[in-house]
């Protein structure tokens, strides 16, 4: 057999096969045609010439077996059934010459299974902020953390509440047995609870390969936190940034490693300045007279791009890659909670939005998908990259949100030692 290269998803219609011919893989996921009228076998499709192999692994909860006779067959653990037709020809590829670029694998309509189809994240450690929020209604951090943890990660779920995170880690544990899941109390807008969390989690020596920082509000009534900056700022933003800075060590022992900072396109409606490119304070953690929450709600969104792409330019070299996304418009979040307008919207316009699957699905491609394992401080929306907006691409605002946010770290938090 000789050796190919493959690339591109192929889902052609025309693929279906002539009557009497059937679909078959070899135990390395080559893809053969099997011929029973003339009794033949043939590596092209018999219809359209193309030859293929399977994508990946096994889907999660598959094995493949070897009866008495040699031959392959598969088991769904999950479902208790057995079937001599491999799982994986739903998702086959097309073989290809070498040097051909390949086809948008993932887009829109892309579930985060099919971005995890066969992955293997045993002994990768990963922390996803806000990821409590699977009881009663699901919301896209715990479909996020549930997804890498039924691939085998151990995934450390960081929330404020400590209730309904003990529940989300039995419900995972429910499903799969095996999962290495857990809890972790985290509340950003604490400065001394981000660093609590930390700092266990940095004595326990344990190596960290993914950081999501999903967690997030949005429609708050105006407020302070105990640290005395206005509450969405601090929770969106600043937490996260105070998180991730305090846990570079970790990241860069394991590299390679990989950060993703959930963002969304209302970040195109705003900026952070009062003119030129210098971020203000005034505008990040208004008075209560100049609060508007969706305005507040917008700028945060617009920092996590901002901070994405400074703190890829700071530990890419390091092996360490950061990647902002967009996980799609009012998707199940329960960022809507504190604003009975946009609750009302979300209700009636969620059976036309992403499903949690979907939402979920950018987030982890960005996290895990090895054919970005080395790129970092871009954009990405539906598994794909996309041109942010100038001011967000703007490496001067970037660097300026950058030292304003260390500056409030030393003033608020009195943890001076873990800023270098």
């Amino acid at each position: 057999m000789e050796d190919l290269e493959y690339a591109g998803l192929d889902t052609d219609s025309e693929d279906e096969l002539p009557p009497g011919w059937e679909e078959r893989s070899t135990k390395g996921g080559l893809i053969y045609y099997v011929c029973h009228m003339e009794q033949r076998t043939q590596w092209q499709n018999p219809k359209t010439g193309k030859r293929k192999r399977v994508a990946g692994g096994l889907p999660y909860g598959w094995r493949q077996e070897t009866d008495a006779n040699g031959h392959s067959y598969f088991v769904d653990h999950v479902h208790k059934r057995t079937t001599y037709v491999d799982p994986r020809l739903a998702f086959s590829e097309e073989a290809t010459r070498a040097g051909a670029l390949p086809r948008q694998r993932f887009d829109g309509s892309s579930t985060v299974m099919e971005v995890l189809q066969g992955a293997d994240l045993t002994g990768k450690v990963a922390i996803v902020t806000g990821s409590s929020s699977g009881i009663g209604k699901p919301h896209k951090g715990f479909e996020t953390a549930r997804s890498l943890a039924l691939h085998g990660a151990h995934v450390i779920l960081a929330s404020r509440h400590q209730g309904r995170t003990k529940e989300a880690v039995n419900r995972i544990r429910n499903e799969w047995a095996a999962a290495t899941v857990e809890g972790i109390n985290l509340d950003l807008a604490s400065l001394k609870s981000v660093h609590d969390f930390a700092e266990a989690f940095t004595s326990r020596g344990i190596p960290l390969h993914i950081l999501i920082c999903n967690a997030g509000v949005m429609g708050l009534p105006w407020s302070v936190t105990p640290d005395g900056l206005e509450t969405t700022f601090q929770t969106n933003h600043l937490g996260h940034f105070y998180l991730a800075r305090f846990l570079e060590s970790s990241l860069v022992s394991s590299a390679p490693s990989r950060i993703v900072v959930v963002s969304s396109e209302s970040h195109r409606f705003v900026d952070l300045t009062d003119g030129g490119f210098e971020v203000t304070l005034n505008n990040l953690s208004p008075s209560e007279r100049d609060y508007w929450p969706m305005l507040a709600y917008n700028r945060s969104k617009l920092c996590n791009l901002l901070f994405s792409k400074a703190l890829n330019d700071r530990l890419a070299r390091r092996g360490v890659t950061c990647n902002a996304v967009h996980p799609g418009n009012l998707v199940s979040t329960g960022l809507s909670r504190h604003w009975l307008c946009y609750r009302l919207l979300y209700a009636l316009v969620q059976p036309f939005t992403k499903s949690l699957q979907q939402a979920a699905a950018t987030i982890v491609y960005c996290a895990c998908n090895r054919e970005i394992e080395a790129l970092g401080g871009l954009y990405f929306n539906n598994c794909c990259q996309c041109n942010p907006s100038s001011y967000a691409d703007d490496p001067r605002a970037a660097s300026s949100l950058w030292e304003l946010s260390e500056r409030l770290i030393r003033e608020h938090s009195g943890f001076n030692g873990h800023l270098c």
